[in-house]
């Protein structure tokens, strides 16, 4: 089948073709959301963009480069799905602003058209825009096997013929008919001769002035000067009023033009498709994506099926996650062991072991959590069940105001905030993307993980209530704690900001598939390599610093605190176990460390917390992860290899009255401080980013910081003091 096309596509390489140059060629893949398009980008460029069954994965411009053949090469750029060139939101706008300016260097040769065989109508709508700007394209055929189940058959000769292009049948998931794509993406291709819409002759005035201005090659790509001129960045704030005059003088009325257009483009589509497509069978059965559909997303099913699955995920992060996680922490402990009785006693050796090695290993036994959680997500996205979520998520968040595009970038929120805060680009509403932006680092992310097992598993027991482990119950409840507070934060800001646009939300469900397990383990693998190298590198560097901060201290003020604890040694007769425990103790208290966690210490007294924890809420306010690893340095430092676990150390730690010092009402007093903080560079980081202003980004930091505050004090103040 690819050779027959192959020939035939040769043959629309036509003759106008530029000739070839040096530079290397640029192609753009452009398509409907969910059409494929970074699945090909992967396939052409052997990156792994994160692909998912599940509209507006892609938000920003992704580039790479493809070897077409043995002598020419290629940069391929991946621009976020789009169902027209009349953009309504930033993703979208992207795309313009690279297609609309044919004096860039950023400018491509052409561009590869990727669309659903099994629903061409809808896709050649935004082919025909393409082409009638006078872009040199291909039409990448994809899904095609999903249009042949359902008895669809496409006359691929007659298609080229009416559109003018070569058109190529393949499978971006399974790369099948990539190579053959790949030769045609080789040639240098002409514009295609066919139109598919001309303007209304009223506006070719206007039309020829503007390309007599911007020197342009296409009456289309005018005519949306007109439309869009105000979005254009390229253009300078000359220009645009230039345009503005223009549309008054000419009395241009862009939502009657762009209606008269969409009209007449579906027109020429039908037509079209009545030359091309046979539909050999008619389906006597309701597909199955429908009948799976009316029970996950019954009113009251729904909901219930998505809280099994958030159970059996928290469930799994608790029971499955244990063994690998205790293999890993026996071998972080064997090996510091090891190292303390193997190496010669003195700083160095205690810098290993007490700095690097302790934090180490409160990165590496987070791993099998954190390969948990991203694999569950992976496949609840591959499946397409996530698209599905989205839908139920919308009903539940309206009534607090929020759009329900804003659903997206919430639930990725569950995984990280950088990204999440990025996908709010598809609101086109500037209030309901700033309340989105603003609410969505309350969603609890992965980052949080480590700081909620540990403290759960310290004060949670290890019981089972009916089918469910109690401690992936609680865990359970943080997360939704996190959603709740979103929501209600949403809600309070929606009112500040007097926000009363009504936004709507559209999603096509994606079919379901089976997951693709190499995308699964990529995913998992990209996410764990992010966790220990990213964070890892963080925690470990402020772990070794912590060390040497928490060893020495201020003048002598260590040595008269170790002297005055081998008095008390000497009046209360300790054994040499607790003589060593208490010198440690005496000789962090007076470090340089101490210092700074006794001068916080007022500012968290009332939430509970001591100066150790003191030094902890400061070093993660770069990266909430670091706060296990600073937890694990600052109980090592002093104290016997054999300790184990970050958690262990945590349990033997006592309070003034000799009790355990982490009480249920402490910890939890500590949970919620982190389900609320604003720990995270990055987010306040990509806010300002997102925002053009540090306004939000520091009114994040002090609400979240200032929530925080409030509930773990309310927290502490009821159950604790």
């Amino acid at each position: 089948m690819a050779e027959a096309w192959t020939t035939a596509a040769a043959a629309a390489v036509g003759p106008g073709a530029p000739e070839a140059s040096a530079r290397p060629m640029r192609i753009a893949l452009i398509g409907n959301p969910n059409s494929g398009k970074t699945s090909l980008f992967n396939q052409l460029t052997g990156l792994n963009q994160k692909v998912g069954n599940f509209p507006g994965v892609t938000v920003d411009r992704k580039s790479g480069w493809a070897q077409l053949t043995p002598a020419r090469r290629a940069e391929i750029v991946d621009l976020p799905g789009t169902y027209s060139l009349y953009p309504k939101s930033l993703d979208e706008r992207v795309i313009t602003d690279l297609l609309y300016d044919p004096s860039s260097t950023s400018y491509p040769d052409f561009v590869v058209v990727t669309v659903d065989a099994s629903n061409l109508r809808r896709s050649l709508l935004l082919f025909s825009q393409l082409a009638d700007l006078g872009l040199p394209a291909i039409l990448a055929l994809n899904m095609t096997d999903v249009a042949a189940r359902h008895g669809v058959h496409i006359d691929l000769g007659a298609l080229e013929a009416e559109l003018g292009v070569p058109v190529v049948p393949m499978n971006a998931r399974s790369g099948s008919g990539v190579a053959a794509l790949k030769i045609v993406m080789a040639e240098r291709l002409a514009a295609p001769p066919v139109r598919f819409w001309q303007p209304d002759s009223a506006v070719h005035p206007l039309v020829q002035r503007l390309r007599s201005h911007f020197q342009l090659h296409s009456d289309y790509l005018a005519l949306h000067y007109a439309q869009q001129a105000e979005y254009l960045a390229f253009l300078s704030a000359e220009d645009r009023a230039y345009v503005q005059g223009l549309v008054q003088e000419y009395a241009f009325d862009g939502t009657a033009q762009q209606a008269s257009e969409t009209i007449g483009r579906y027109a020429r589509i039908n037509e079209i498709l009545l030359e091309t497509v046979t539909v050999t069978r008619t389906e006597q059965r309701e597909p199955v994506s429908n009948r799976i559909d009316r029970v996950l997303t019954h009113r009251v099913g729904g909901y219930l099926i998505f809280l099994a699955v958030l159970f059996l995920l928290f469930q799994a992060i608790f029971a499955w996650a244990q063994y690998p996680m205790d293999l890993i922490d026996q071998g972080i402990g064997a090996l510091s062991g090891w190292l303390q009785n193997t190496l010669p006693p003195g700083p160095l050796t205690r810098l290993l072991t007490e700095g690097v090695l302790a934090g180490l290993g409160g990165v590496l036994i987070f791993i099998p959590q954190i390969a948990l959680l991203f694999a569950f997500l992976a496949v609840l996205e591959e499946t397409g069940y996530m698209a599905r979520v989205t839908f139920l998520m919308d009903k539940l968040m309206r009534p607090f105001g929020l759009s329900g595009k804003s659903v997206v970038p919430l639930i990725s929120g569950l995984a990280c905030a950088v990204p999440a805060i990025m996908g709010a680009r598809t609101i086109e509403s500037w209030k309901d993307r700033m309340i989105t932006i603003f609410v969505t680092p309350l969603m609890s992310c992965s980052a949080r993980i480590p700081v909620y097992t540990v403290l759960v598993a310290l004060v949670v027991p290890d019981e089972r209530v009916g089918f469910f482990n109690l401690r992936g119950v609680v865990l359970m409840g943080l997360y939704l704690l996190g959603l709740l507070s979103a929501l209600g934060s949403a809600w309070l800001l929606k009112v500040l900001l007097k926000a009363r646009e009504r936004s709507y939300f559209i999603m096509e469900f994606p079919v379901y598939k089976w997951p693709r397990w190499k995308n699964v383990g990529l995913t998992i693998y990209q996410k764990v390599q992010a966790f220990v190298w990213q964070a890892g590198q963080v925690i470990v560097a402020i772990s070794v610093l912590l060390w040497g901060l928490a060893s020495y201290g201020p003048g002598q003020r260590q040595e008269v605190a170790e002297a005055q604890a081998r008095r008390e040694a000497a009046v209360h007769r300790w054994t040499p176990a607790e003589l060593g425990r208490q010198v440690a103790s005496a000789r962090l208290e007076n470090s340089y460390a101490g210092s700074f966690g006794h001068a916080l210490e007022p500012a968290i007294r009332p939430l509970g917390f001591d100066w150790k924890i003191g030094i902890a809420l400061l070093t993660s306010f770069a990266a909430r992860e670091v706060f296990v690893g600073t937890m694990s340095t600052i109980y090592s430092v002093g104290q016997d290899a054999d300790m184990g676990t970050v958690q262990q150390k945590l349990r033997a730690e006592k309070g003034l009255d000799g009790q355990p010092f982490f009480t249920p009402a402490r910890a939890f007093s500590l949970l919620v401080f982190y389900v609320f903080a604003m720990q995270c560079m990055s987010t306040l980081a990509v806010t300002y980013r997102e925002t053009k202003s540090w306004r939000w980004p520091a009114a994040q930091l002090v609400y979240m910081t200032g929530l925080a505050y409030a509930a773990s004090v309310f927290v502490w103040q009821i159950w604790g003091s």
